[in-house]
């Protein structure tokens, strides 16, 4: 496994000098393995590593490439590795939830304009207190994207959105077992919308804070009332979204 991880090194280190770009293609496997001198073996597994994070492209026939290295396509394996997480790690990915969400609703608050406005207002349209926990958890998803998509910050949107997307299960459960969960969302996402629209910062800060506490809050008590085998992992841990 070393000299994979020195191979990896090796093809990183071409990345971060400029030496290869986004959409490049890669030299053969024997000229790039001689010139890094490595073995076609160890080259050949950490083109295999790369592309499992999205970092590079086979394409059978044609040869290897650099992905765009867009954000949202290399977030893609944060979001696999939390997939393998449990109960306890939907806590945890909660947790940096609202430490990330926050910020990332105070900086839209400054950039998100009147389009951006519009936008959010519309996915709010239709949206009651009859509307289904499974619908309204994706009106939650794409309210909370808009907002990030709005940050200016195309790194932080994309981690936030593979986050958002592996809770979604404890949302619904959430919806589905409290009390008044439905009306409850509904009226924080209201009042974040017009916290954004009078671009007060630290409001929006604020309230995106507690809307997030909510469901971390939620499963916390929910866990403790709960023994490991009455527990609905598949529910709660964000599998399968």
């Amino acid at each position: 496994m070393a000299l994979t991880d020195d191979a990896i090194e090796k093809i990183k280190a071409m990345l971060l000098a400029g030496e290869l770009r986004p959409g490049d293609r890669l030299p053969p496997e024997k000229d790039l393995a001689e010139k890094l001198g490595l073995s076609r073996s160890s080259m050949r597994e950490a083109v295999k590593a790369l592309e499992l994070i999205r970092v590079l492209d086979v394409r059978r026939g044609d040869g290897t490439y650099v992905t765009t290295l867009d954000p949202q396509l290399l977030n893609e394996a944060l979001g696999f590795i939390v997939e393998l997480h449990q109960a306890q790690g939907v806590v945890e990915l909660l947790e940096v939830r609202r430490i990330l969400e926050p910020a990332a609703a105070a900086m839209a608050a400054q950039k998100i304009g009147q389009e951006g406005l519009d936008n959010l207002r519309a996915s709010m349209a239709g949206v009651t207190e009859e509307t289904s926990v499974e619908e309204l958890v994706q009106h939650d998803m794409e309210f909370h994207s808009i907002i990030a998509a709005h940050s200016g910050n195309t790194y932080l949107a994309g981690l936030l959105e593979a986050l958002s997307s592996r809770t979604l299960r404890a949302r619904i459960w959430r919806g589905l077992t409290q009390e008044k969960a439905v009306a409850r969302t509904l009226s924080e996402h209201e009042a974040i919308a017009a916290a954004l629209e009078r671009g007060d910062v630290e409001l929006v800060r604020a309230l995106v804070t507690v809307h997030v506490s909510g469901v971390e809050g939620w499963l916390r008590e929910t866990m403790l009332k709960s023994t490991a085998a009455e527990y609905a992992p598949a529910e709660l841990a964000g599998i399968n979204p």
